[in-house]
């Protein structure tokens, strides 16, 4: 097959792809979020289990390698998508229920430990289905793809929740109309990619892979890994880099769903789907479209510094939202946006330097391990951010986010010696 007709192939399979691996990582990560603060959480639990929520994400370099030992990265895709769907269709099955919490808690698990294993599966596919010509002419297609996701995760479908909580006067069937639309949303996608993917002669399962020689390289990943030059710096820097950020995203849809007597903005649930879901979505694109061309042009060496202190001092806009007499919505759309750009500018510094940090032998498993790290430093600091706003209350808990940025600068700062250019 040609580059021509294998790109024109791929077409009809990357961006749905990415698509649905963006989907249910949006809706873990922040449609859950929004959903638990309208079924009346308190932020404290709302923070600590949504955060809680991403620990598939923080460990699956653990059992990444059996992807490739059973069955096909095929045959992964399609299973984990049918399996979301069925997952989001219990999920709206319960939330009408009095056990509605735990239930559909367990059910967001399951999604994340499917997604994750999902992400794995299709990240590998990408590999050995496209030629290195065609992997680097839809990178940029995957991403955007995957952050359409999220614009219509965080959007749409939060906006039609928030209509939908108002024509069926429950907010629990209202939610759990969205869940069915994404449980027929991802079987759709599911038999859709059973008849477009691809059959790559190289997708095959290493079945003679003995288990003892799967376990010695698992453990020499790790080993390679933690005995890096650099290793202490760098893990403190994937770990607290994004510190204030890990606190303020927990905290970004209940300020803005709260009554202003409780601090909050007082938006309903569908103006928080555009202020946030849309508008922060695309604020969080312009950021990072413009932190790779600007690091393309100067170098990371150069940019990462400016970066951090982009992602840190655009935190004052929710300080500013705190404490302005009765803001108005525009004022509000302004500084999510300019926030998020900030967030999306100031994280290309640090995805650019896990990738660099994971160069060399086992790259794909050391950048693995990377972003499990990336997420863990999400993870634990989001699960105690509800519990710290609701003691300290919003205007401090956003001024303590301000503090936090001086580890941002502080790692940053420690592994610029190390970055070559």
């Amino acid at each position: 097959m040609n580059h021509r007709s294998s790109i024109g192939r791929a077409w009809t399979w990357v961006p749905s792809l990415f698509f649905t691996e963006g989907l249910p990582y949006v809706v873990v990560m922040t449609i859950a979020t929004i959903m638990y603060k309208r079924l009346g959480l308190s932020n404290s639990a709302t923070a600590f289990y949504s955060s809680l929520l991403s620990l598939p994400w923080v460990i699956k370099p653990l059992w990444s390698p059996f992807v490739d030992i059973f069955s096909t990265k095929r045959r992964w895709i399609v299973t984990m998508q049918l399996l979301m769907a069925a997952s989001f269709a219990a999920v709206a099955l319960v939330l009408p229920g009095a056990l509605y919490f735990k239930a559909s808690l367990g059910a967001f698990m399951i999604v994340a430990f499917l997604s994750a294993t999902h992400d794995i599966a299709a990240d590998g596919f990408y590999i050995i289905a496209l030629t290195e010509r065609a992997q680097s002419y839809f990178v940029g297609i995957r991403t955007t793809l995957y952050r359409a996701a999220m614009i219509i995760g965080q959007g749409p479908l939060v906006i039609l929740a928030g209509y939908l909580e108002i024509r069926y006067d429950s907010i629990p069937h209202a939610w759990a109309t969205v869940f069915y639309l994404l449980a027929t949303t991802l079987s759709i996608l599911a038999i859709y990619h059973t008849i477009v993917l691809p059959h790559p002669a190289s997708d095959i399962p290493h079945r003679t892979s003995r288990v003892s020689h799967v376990w010695a390289e698992f453990a020499d990943t790790f080993r390679t890994f933690f005995t890096k030059d650099g290793i202490i710096s760098a893990s403190l820097f994937m770990l607290l880099y994004k510190l204030p950020e890990a606190q303020l995203q927990r905290m970004i849809s209940p300020f803005l769903l709260d009554c202003p007597a409780s601090g909050g903005m007082g938006l309903s649930t569908s103006q928080v789907g555009m202020v946030y879901g849309t508008l922060g979505v695309i604020g969080l694109m312009a950021g990072g479209i413009a932190g790779g061309m600007t690091v393309a042009r100067g170098g990371l060496r150069k940019w990462i510094m400016p970066m951090a202190w982009s992602m840190s001092l655009t935190c004052l806009t929710f300080v500013l939202l705190c404490y302005v007499p009765s803001p108005s919505l525009p004022l509000i759309n302004t500084c999510v946006f300019i926030e998020q750009a900030g967030y999306g500018f100031g994280t290309t510094a640090y995805i650019l330097y896990i990738i660099r940090f994971s160069r060399g032998a086992r790259s794909t498993s050391h950048y693995a391990i990377c972003t499990g790290i990336m997420s863990l430093g999400m993870m634990l600091p989001g699960m105690a951010a509800g519990w710290l706003q609701q003691v300290m209350g919003y205007g401090p808990f956003f001024i303590w986010t301000m503090v936090c940025c001086i580890a941002t600068i502080i790692v940053a700062h420690s592994v610029l010696p190390r970055i070559d250019s």
